[in-house]
């Protein structure tokens, strides 16, 4: 294939256009001269592209590509390659980078809506780069300047409105100055204005006013601001276009969020709006409106969570709106709930105001309890039998909607009563009902059926009816035989964690149980795969809960059953990219039962049954293997995880033909979760084989050193590896020698890295705990591997690890886990180095108020803290 170089403005705009032939061929041509350009001059290649789409002469389509290039050369949904293309953007020459940002500005107010849209994304994405660093410091005002200029057309002040909007969407507020946020919310809440003329104007400044809010917190501090903010939302949310009503509902969800705490003074003229849009507004309003109210419960059951224990210690937290609201709320959406649409349970992706307000009644059950009972019950009452289908179906789904929140007491006798009602609801002519009713059973089993309670929902006296009404109704049409699974889901559930005595109940019901729910996704339609999906998932935890005493032979039987199945999925007919999709799924599933089952059978008498089935087990996971090519498959490398742990050091000789697969699934960057699971089975290998595993180390280790170097990596993969180096360790003993050189600096540097970690960030809080017990967990199984003749090799990094350790003693945001894994460490390092330790601990006293301070967390941290105290005292007096 010939590939040009570009050499003049006329090239680049022919390419572009050429980029969106038709013409595969010409296409694929013009696609490789980009990537070429791309590569061999990056600097010029990005300001030509910023040229285009600011020159008004040059054909839209090339422009619009322009735009969409330029904004995949700054950002990507991985985090790595994101971090990468911003560090790009930052090494490019000073002149150039200010040539762009002039281009794009200029675009802003370009007479094409493409063009200008393009470049306010472009913008913000730039701006999400360098305004973290103090960089483009004049950008808000220039955007500014645009809104205040005399003359500004309407396109340049929505395109610049967009901007400001998608800038705030990029950024953190505290890359933002307080006069800027200041400057920003005058000029957005002025474009609201109704002497704003142009309708996209006054929507865009709307939208951006969302983005902003996050950064308003002084601004809703000061009263007058904050009421002239919410008097402009306000009355925006009774504009004459519908776009603008929603945006302006939107804003109030937000500040419900965010800003609960300053609600109180407007909740009365909020509640008057949602009202009148809930009752007489366009859907995509009323949807708003509704979600404010579900809005402001979360934020209620959180301060409820928070202050659990504490005697009215969210009072002043807790504003207990939705208990005030609830005379006027509740009847309100009540009546919603009889807006469905025909047919709405055929569509997994519907969301309606029925929906939304069945959503957020149980959202209010949750917030205030018992108080919901009295205010639907009656509702449920008068309309469970109305012959009007409509009717039905919405008491059934108010019913349903409440069932967690109020306590066992206020719900028990309401459910003893009714359940007769629902079983027999399950033969109703309409299909929704059905449905609904079918998912309210699920409600009932999740929240409310425990064998153990006093008054228990499923007797010996009902389940016979339960398990024939279920077992019937799952033959029904798809969406209400999913709905079923899920009840039978629940149903077993219940018995989870209870002696066998109970769960024995099951027994007489298994096989049908099986056999039906193997049979309920061929009875559908190959579409259905939520159907197929559930009565798996329902068939896993029948399995999980039963009493194998008494089920081993009917779960033997379902391994012979599941195997064939599997079998079965190497013949299917692949015509399509989906066919190939429904025999990774049919696959997965599978694969997921025998991940219940194996271990099912293997700590029990019948563990027999594994040995004997172990090598068609792992023919068949080496087939799904197969299957996949490059790609490695999640659920067969779980499972076969689960078959090591049941047959133990014998699963040795498996692992010559299986570590190939290993090692693609270790190498798999981009499917990051294959990766990661890959690893977790590594641990499981090396915990099973012990010793055994010795020979593939090398292998093993090189690919995870890689892998902690790869960039591109996806970073929530790093912990597990740090802890597979521990597992590998505890394997292998002292043969780990060989790999301190290259693991213990990743260990360190890793631990250097916290350091610097943005703290105000939660997920990155997250991860930095999930990084110290990755490290902790390391260092724990490195040193119990090493301890013996050769413990003092890790003598040079002990010191370090003390460092590190006191560092994070001292961070409040570490959670109790990595609390655990540190105490545990310092009594590890104390074990393995015994009394060459004494001057180390002498030299680094931190542990002492450590170990202080964990007497009051849970009973596990304070037995490893004695555990390590113990270690390090016997090394000390020594």
């Amino acid at each position: 294939m010939f590939v040009r170089t570009v050499d003049t403005a006329m090239d680049i705009t022919q390419i572009l256009l050429a980029a969106q032939s038709p013409d595969g061929n010409l296409r694929s041509v013009a696609e490789s001269s980009l990537k070429l350009f791309q590569e061999q001059n990056l600097p010029r290649f990005l300001l030509s592209l910023s040229v285009e789409l600011s020159n008004d002469g040059r054909p839209p389509e090339s422009r619009r590509l322009a735009g969409i290039i330029l904004k995949n050369t700054l950002d990507a949904k991985d985090c790595s390659r994101k971090e990468l293309l911003g560090q790009q953007w930052v090494s490019l020459d000073l002149s150039i980078k200010s040539r762009i940002k002039e281009s794009l500005l200029l675009t802003l107010g370009s007479s094409v809506p493409d063009a200008r849209q393009a470049s306010s994304q472009v913008i913000a994405k730039v701006a999400s780069i360098e305004m973290p660093r103090r960089e483009w410091p004049d950008l808000i005002a220039k955007l500014l300047g645009n809104m205040t200029q005399q003359g500004a057309s309407a396109p340049l002040k929505q395109a610049t409105l967009e901007a400001l909007g998608y800038v705030c969407e990029e950024i953190s507020p505290e890359h933002l100055e307080q006069d800027q946020v200041n400057a920003v919310l005058t000029a957005v809440v002025q474009g609201m204005n109704q002497a704003e003329l142009s309708v996209e104007v006054r929507l865009a400044a709307v939208k951006a006013l969302y983005n902003a809010l996050y950064f308003a917190d002084s601004n809703f501090a000061n009263d007058m601001e904050r009421n002239y903010i919410m008097k402009v939302i306000c009355e925006t949310a009774v504009s004459n276009e519908v776009e603008i009503r929603q945006a302006a509902f939107e804003c109030l969800v937000a500040i419900a969020s965010i800003y609960y705490m300053h609600l109180e003074p407007y909740m009365q003229t909020v509640f008057n709006l949602t009202s009148n849009a809930v009752k007489g507004d366009e859907e995509s309003v009323a949807l708003q409106a509704i979600e404010f109210w579900s809005t402001v419960c979360d934020e209620e059951i959180q301060l409820q969570e928070e202050y659990e224990g504490y005697d009215n210690a969210d009072s002043s937290a807790n504003f207990r709106f939705i208990e005030k609201a609830l005379p006027s709320l509740v009847p309100m959406l009540l009546e919603t709930l009889l807006k469905q649409e025909e047919d709405q349970e055929q569509d997994d992706n519907v969301w309606n105001i029925s929906m939304s307000s069945g959503t957020c009644l149980g959202l209010i059950a949750k917030a205030v309890g018992d108080a919901i009972v009295p205010l639907v019950m009656p509702f449920v009452e008068a309309n469970i039998t109305n012959p009007d289908w409509h009717c039905r179906e919405a008491a059934t789904f108010a019913f349903g909607s409440i069932l967690d929140g109020p306590s066992l007491p206020k719900l028990a006798p309401l459910v003893h009563a009714g359940l007769d009602f629902l079983l027999n609801a399950m033969k109703d002519p309409n299909s929704q009902v059905k449905d609904t009713t079918a998912w309210t059973l699920g409600r009932v089993f999740e929240f409310l059926h425990s064998p153990t309670s006093v008054n228990p929902i499923v007797t010996s006296g009902n389940l016979t009816r339960i398990m024939t009404v279920l077992l019937e109704s799952s033959k029904d049409a798809p969406n209400v035989a999913e709905k079923v699974c899920g009840a039978i889901y629940f149903l077993a559930q219940g018995y989870e964690n209870t002696a066998d005595s109970i769960s024995s109940v099951l027994t007489p019901y298994l096989p049908s149980v099986i056999t039906t729910l193997l049979s309920a996704p061929d009875c559908a339609d190959a579409t259905h795969f939520r159907l197929r999906s559930s009565a798996y998932e329902a068939l896993n935890e029948i399995v999980r809960v039963s009493n194998i005493d008494e089920t081993s032979s009917i779960i033997g039987q379902l391994l012979q059953e599941v195997m064939r199945r599997l079998n079965l999925t190497f013949d299917l007919e692949i015509f399509s990219p989906g066919d190939k999709e429904n025999q990774s799924d049919l696959q997965a599933l599978l694969c997921g039962v025998l991940q219940v089952i194996v271990p099912k059978l293997s700590n029990s008498d019948a563990e027999s049954i594994i040995t004997q089935n172990a090598d068609r087990l792992m023919f068949l996971f080496l087939r799904v293997f197969a299957c996949h090519g490059s790609t490695v498959h999640e659920e067969a490398m779980l499972a076969i995880g689960v078959l090591a742990d049941a047959i133990g050091p014998d699963f040795v000789k498996y692992m010559p033909e299986f570590f190939k697969y290993l090692e693609a699934g270790l190498q798999n960057h981009e499917e990051y979760q294959v990766c990661s699971i890959s690893v977790g089975v590594v641990g499981d290998i090396c915990r099973t084989l012990e010793d055994k595993v010795l020979p593939f180390c090398d292998g093993i280790m090189t690919v995870l050193l890689k892998d902690l170097s790869n960039p591109m990596l996806n970073r929530s993969v790093k912990p597990p590896i740090f802890s597979c180096f521990g597992d590998i360790a505890l394997a292998i003993g002292e043969n780990f020698e060989k790999y301190l050189p290259y693991a213990m600096p990743m260990l360190q540097g890793a631990a250097e890295l916290l350091v610097v970690l943005d703290q105000s960030d939660d997920d990155m809080v997250h991860y930095g705990n999930q990084l110290r017990r990755g490290i902790f967990e390391a260092y724990s199984g490195i040193l119990q591997g090493i301890k013996g003749p050769k413990a003092q090799l890790m003598v040079p990094y002990a010191t370090h690890l003390l460092q590190f350790t006191e560092a994070v003693y001292k961070d409040g945001s570490r959670d109790e886990s990595v609390t655990k894994a540190a105490v545990a460490v310092l009594g590890d390092l104390a074990d393995t180095l015994g009394p060459i330790s004494k001057d180390l601990f002498r030299n680094h006293l931190f542990h002492v108020e450590f170990f202080r301070e964990c007497l009051d967390s849970d009973e596990e941290v304070r037995e490893a803290a004695s555990w390590a105290q113990g270690m390090i005292n016997q090394a000390v007096v020594a």
